[in-house]
């Protein structure tokens, strides 16, 4: 299986630790892709205007400026860097044994800055999302697309499992005929069901952590998903389906919560 997440735009930036190494990154064939990113990204983060050419508010103005000195800043384990609510829920930082394992091995992050990483991979918090665009690159959904190939589902086989928001979907998309599940979490209240976002997100996270930590072999086909996620009717949800895709595109892994 392959579980695909997107970044948290909350960060935790570590207080000491070695440099990013670009060498040892997931797919060191970026290694050129990420540079110039960086390149570009501090050189617009340096600029007055820099906090609303990246889009975010004035609050986050220390942030954007730690964005220039990213390659001698401290880094840690993007486990530990990435701090939002998926990332609380999931609890990848805190997996040990036989569960890190599988989640260094088939969790990867697509990243705005750093195209792909594995929880394991030592990063410097920063600030970028794939919405904003970097002088010299432009828009960065499609930087990467051309970047990742379809590397991922080459060193991943069978089912794709898709957490990220719908920012990071264009920068990889698995190739035609690969079995990929995109997750969506719904409340149900009086019968009618509502797309959540902050739920969201959590849910996703718990999600990811059951697959990574539940015994027996991780799934392998959509139904083995299915039959995985529905471990957790009873207690984190409600019900869990399978919504076959009408065209091109992800079948989709729904989940029901209760309203909260």
């Amino acid at each position: 299986m392959l579980i695909l997440l997107p970044p948290s735009e909350g960060k935790t930036p570590p207080a000491r630790g070695r440099p990013v190494d670009l060498d040892t990154l997931t797919r060191p064939d970026l290694r050129d892709a990420r540079t110039r990113a960086l390149r570009e990204l501090a050189a617009l983060s340096s600029a007055p205007d820099a906090v609303e050419r990246l889009g975010v508010g004035a609050s986050l103005a220390a942030e954007v400026a730690r964005n220039v000195d990213l390659t001698t800043a401290p880094a840690a384990q993007a486990a530990t860097v990435y701090t939002g609510v998926l990332y609380e829920a999931a609890g990848l930082a805190h997996l040990t044994g036989t569960a890190r394992r599988r989640a260094n091995a088939s969790v990867r992050i697509i990243s705005a800055l750093w195209g792909v990483l594995s929880p394991a991979d030592r990063i410097p918090a920063y600030r970028l999302s794939m919405s904003a665009g970097l002088p010299g690159i432009g828009s960065l959904a499609p930087y990467w697309a051309r970047a990742l190939g379809e590397h991922l589902t080459q060193t991943h086989p069978g089912v794709v499992i898709d957490c990220r928001s719908s920012a990071y979907v264009p920068a990889w998309r698995p190739p035609s005929g690969t079995a990929w599940l995109t997750v969506r979490v719904v409340a149900e209240q009086d019968g009618v069901r509502t797309v959540v976002s902050h739920h969201a997100k959590h849910t996703r996270g718990m999600l990811t952590r059951h697959l990574l930590t539940r015994s027996g072999t991780p799934p392998r086909t959509v139904a083995e998903v299915l039959r995985a996620s529905e471990e957790l009717v009873g207690t984190v949800l409600q019900e869990v389906s399978i919504h076959s895709a009408t065209g091109a595109g992800p079948d989709t892994l729904e989940l029901v919560v209760a309203q909260v």
